[in-house]
C-alpha cells in the first residue's frame, strides 16, 4: 500500500509564483535554458539547470556548478524569495490546458515503496543522466523537481479534493504557454490523516513521468541512510517529492517519429514493404491517427493511413502497444533501425507539436514521419503491473509540472 507523507514545503512567497515556477529542467536544451532564463532572474530553471548562471564554455557539470544551484536557493531563502512552511503540509495542484483540469496531490512518496514496487515505472534509465540529478540533489539538499505520479481513481480522495478546492487557492496563474496553475494547501491535522490513510489503500501508484528523478531521489536517499546508519525512517532523506494524479484525469499525448532516410530504398520499394504490415491507403492531407492500431506516415508530400494486420498484432503488454509494432515491423527490419535509443538516424516529436511540426521535419532535415496514436494509462499500467518497459518515447504527457513551486529539503 502507499506512503504519501505531508511535508514542509520550500515554496514562492505569494505573488512570485508565476516569476519563480519554470518548465522542468529536461524539457530544455543548454542553449534553450540560456535563452529561457534572460532577462528572469528569479526563475528557478538557473537552480534546475546552474549552467546558465555561467558562460557557455563551462562544463556544466563541474562541481562549481552544483555549488552555484544551492547557492542561488540558498541565497532565495534569506532574501525571501522563497519560504518554508512551519509544520508538513500537503498541497493539492491543479493544472488547467484547453479547458481540461488534472488535479494532483503534493506530497512526499517513500523509497521504500519504490524499492519494494509498490512505485512502479515502465522505464529503464540511463547511468549518465542519473548521475547529473544525483548530484545536483545530493549538493542542494534538496528534491527541486516533483515526480509525476498515477494512481487508479479513489473517490475518497477526490472528495476531499473538492472540499478543499472550495476555498481560495494560495496560487491562481497562467504561463506563457496558456496552462493555468493553482495550488491549495491543506494544514488541517484531520484532514492530513484522512489523505494518508487513503492513500494506505492505493495498492500502487505509478511513475508517468520522471523516472529519472525518481531514480536519482532514491539513490540519494539511500546514500544518506549509509551515512546515517542509525535513521529510523522519520527523515526527510527517506522520502521523495511527488504529485500523485488520478489516472481518469491524465491525458497522454502521441509521441511520434521522424526518421532521415529509407534506408537505401526507393519511395516505391519502401511503400511495398510498409504494405506487407500495414493496409494502407492515401489520405487527401494531414490527419491523425483515429484509433488504435492506426499510424498517419508523411512521405514525399504525400499522406497515407496505416492500419495494423491483425496477424502481426500480439497480445503482450510491450509488443502489443503500436509504438512496438511499428518499431518491430517496420523501423527495424525495413529502416534498420534496431535501436531508437542510440541511432541518429531516428528522432522523436511529441504530439505537443502539432501534426505540421511532423511535416516540417520530413521536408526538411528529415525524410519520412509517423503519427502515432497515443498510448492509454491503463496500456502504462499493464505494462508497470507485468514488471515489463516500454519502448523509449511510449508516452508524451500534457501538462508539463512545473519546477519550483514546491520544494522538499532532504
Amino acid at each position: 500500500m502507499a506512503v504519501v507523507k505531508p511535508f514542509c514545503c520550500i515554496h514562492p512567497a505569494r505573488g512570485l509564483e508565476p516569476k519563480i515556477a519554470a518548465l522542468p529542467y529536461d524539457v530544455y536544451n543548454r542553449e534553450e535554458a540560456r535563452r529561457a532564463v534572460e532577462g528572469k532572474p528569479l526563475s528557478f530553471l538557473n537552480i534546475d539547470r546552474p549552467e546558465t548562471l555561467f558562460g557557455p564554455e563551462q562544463d556544466m557539470y563541474a562541481q562549481e556548478v552544483y555549488e552555484a544551484a544551492r547557492k542561488r536557493l540558498q541565497k532565495m531563502q534569506e532574501d525571501g524569495s522563497f519560504v518554508k512552511d512551519e509544520s508538513p503540509v500537503y498541497y493539492i495542484y491543479e493544472l488547467t490546458m484547453e479547458g481540461r483540469s488534472q488535479t494532483g496531490i503534493v506530497g512526499c512518496a517513500s523509497i521504500d515503496d519504490y524499492e519494494r514496487q509498490v512505485i512502479r515505472r515502465h522505464e529503464n534509465t540511463r547511468a549518465e543522466k542519473e548521475a547529473d540529478r544525483i548530484r545536483h540533489v545530493d549538493v542542494c539538499g534538496a528534491q527541486t523537481g516533483p515526480i509525476f505520479l498515477a494512481y487508479r481513481s479513489q473517490e475518497k480522495i477526490r472528495e476531499m479534493i473538492r472540499r478543499v478546492k472550495r476555498s481560495e487557492p494560495e496560487f491562481l496563474f497562467e504561463t506563457e504557454d496558456k496552462i493555468r496553475h493553482a495550488g491549495w494547501k491543506i494544514t488541517e491535522k484531520e484532514m492530513q490523516e484522512e489523505l494518508e490513510q487513503a492513500f494506505a489503500k492505493v495498492e500502487n501508484v505509478y511513475i508517468a513521468d520522471g523516472h529519472h528523478r525518481t531514480a536519482s531521489a532514491v539513490k540519494v536517499g539511500l546514500k544518506r541512510r549509509q551515512q546515517h546508519p542509525n535513521y529510523d525512517g522519520t527523515e526527510a532523506f527517506n522520502y521523495f517529492l511527488s504529485v500523485l494524479f488520478p489516472d481518469d484525469e491524465l491525458m497522454i499525448m502521441d509521441y511520434n517519429r521522424v526518421v532521415k532516410d529509407l534506408n537505401g530504398l526507393s519511395m516505391e520499394e519502401f511503400l511495398g514493404k510498409v504494405s506487407e504490415k500495414f493496409e494502407t491507403v492515401l489520405v487527401e492531407g494531414p490527419e491523425k491517427p483515429a484509433k488504435k492500431g492506426q499510424v498517419v506516415m508523411y512521405l514525399h508530400g504525400y499522406w497515407f493511413r496505416m492500419t495494423m494486420r491483425s496477424e502481426y498484432i500480439k497480445d503482450d503488454p510491450v509488443e502489443g502497444l503500436d509504438v512496438a509494432y511499428l518499431q518491430r515491423e517496420l523501423l527495424a527490419p525495413v529502416l534498420g533501425i534496431t535501436d531508437p535509443r542510440t541511432d541518429e538516424r531516428i528522432d522523436f516529436v511529441g504530439g505537443i507539436r502539432g501534426i505540421e511540426e511532423l511535416k516540417c521535419r520530413a521536408d526538411s532535415d528529415m525524410e519520412v514521419a509517423f503519427a502515432m496514436y497515443p498510448t492509454s494509462i491503463q496500456e502504462l499500467f499493464a505494462v508497470s503491473d507485468a514488471g515489463l518497459l516500454m519502448p523509449p518515447k511510449s508516452t508524451w504527457f500534457e501538462p508539463k509540472l512545473l519546477s519550483g513551486l514546491f520544494i522538499h529539503e532532504i
